[in-house]
C-alpha cells in the first residue's frame, strides 16, 4: 500500500470520528500514513468496542489522539486546542478538518408540542451540524495551526435538498452545512483552504438506524441505486482520501455525490 503522508507531518482532524464515516476515513488516512486526531463524545459503556477499533488505527504506525470531549462546548474546545497544539508541536500540521458530527434531531413536525420539533430542536441540530464546521475551522485557522494546501471536508445528505419525513431539523442542518462550505472555499480560498461536502449516499451507520423507518429506506435505496447496494462508509473514506491528495487541490466549492449514480434517479 502506498502512504503517501508518511513523513508530512500531517494531520487529519476529525469532528466525531468515533464510528460510521468519520471512523472509516480515520483508517483510511491512517493506513496512508496519515497522522489522526478523533474528537468525540461517547459513553463508558461505549468505550470498549471504541478502544478496539482505535487500536486498529494506532497499529499504521502514526500518531494518534483521541479526545472524548465535547466539541461543541467553547471551555472543551480551547482546551483540546491547547492539547492539540501540544501534539503537533513545531512541525505539524492539519492537513484535513473532516466534520462527521451527527447530532441532530429526528422528531416530526406535526404532533403534541412535546413531540414534534421545536425551535430549539432546529438550533441545537443546525449549530451540532452546521455551523460547528465553521467554529471549528476559525478556531483552526487562528491559531495557525492549518498546512499551507488544507482541506475543509463535511458530510452531508441527499436531504439537504430532498424532504424526509422526521429529517426537518436535520435537512436544514444539512443545506446550512453546504452553504457554510461554499462560502469557507470563497474566503479562505486565499489562505491555502480548499473546502467541499462530500453528499453520501445512504449508508447502514447508526445515524442511518436512529431515522424512523430506516429499513425501508435502505430497501428503496437497493432498487433505485444503479448497483443494486448500499453506500459502505469505506466507498465514503476511499473519497475523503482521495481530496486529501496534492492532485485535487483544484476542486473547491462542490458537493460531490459519492453514492454509485444514487441520487441519478
Amino acid at each position: 500500500m502506498v502512504r503517501g503522508f508518511e513523513n508530512t507531518n500531517y494531520w487529519t482532524v476529525i469532528l466525531g470520528g468515533s464510528s460510521g464515516l468519520g471512523l472509516a476515513s480515520a483508517k483510511k488516512l491512517a493506513s496512508e500514513g496519515m497522522n489522526i486526531c478523533i474528537l468525540h463524545r461517547s459513553s463508558r459503556a461505549e468505550m470498549e468496542v471504541i478502544n478496539k477499533e482505535f487500536s486498529l488505527i494506532k497499529n499504521e504506525n502514526i500518531q494518534f489522539l483521541s479526545l472524548n470531549k465535547d466539541a461543541l462546548n467553547p471551555q472543551h474546545q480551547q482546551d483540546i486546542l491547547a492539547e492539540l497544539k501540544q501534539v503537533l508541536g513545531l512541525e505539524g500540521k492539519i492537513r484535513c478538518l473532516l466534520h462527521s458530527i451527527a447530532k441532530g434531531n429526528l422528531k416530526p413536525m406535526i404532533g403534541l408540542e412535546n413531540e414534534s420539533l421545536s425551535k430549539d430542536d432546529f438550533a441545537i441540530t443546525l449549530h451540532a451540524m452546521a455551523t460547528s464546521l465553521y467554529d471549528w475551522t476559525k478556531l483552526i485557522f487562528n491559531k495557525n495551526l492549518f498546512a499551507e494546501d488544507a482541506r475543509i471536508l463535511a458530510f452531508t445528505s441527499e436531504g439537504s435538498k430532498k424532504p424526509i419525513n422526521n429529517y426537518g431539523a436535520v435537512s436544514a442542518a444539512k443545506a446550512a452545512l453546504e452553504a457554510i462550505s461554499r462560502n469557507i472555499a470563497l474566503e479562505f480560498a486565499p489562505f491555502g483552504l480548499r473546502s467541499n461536502c462530500i453528499q453520501a449516499g445512504v449508508t447502514d451507520t447508526r445515524s442511518l438506524q436512529m431515522i424512523p423507518g430506516n429499513e425501508e429506506i435502505k430497501e428503496y435505496t437497493k432498487k433505485r441505486n444503479p448497483f443494486k447496494r448500499l453506500t459502505t462508509p469505506e466507498d465514503v473514506a476511499n473519497v475523503v482520501s482521495l481530496l486529501c491528495q496534492d492532485e485535487a487541490a483544484w476542486i473547491n466549492g462542490c458537493v460531490i455525490p459519492v453514492d454509485g449514480g444514487e441520487h441519478l434517479q
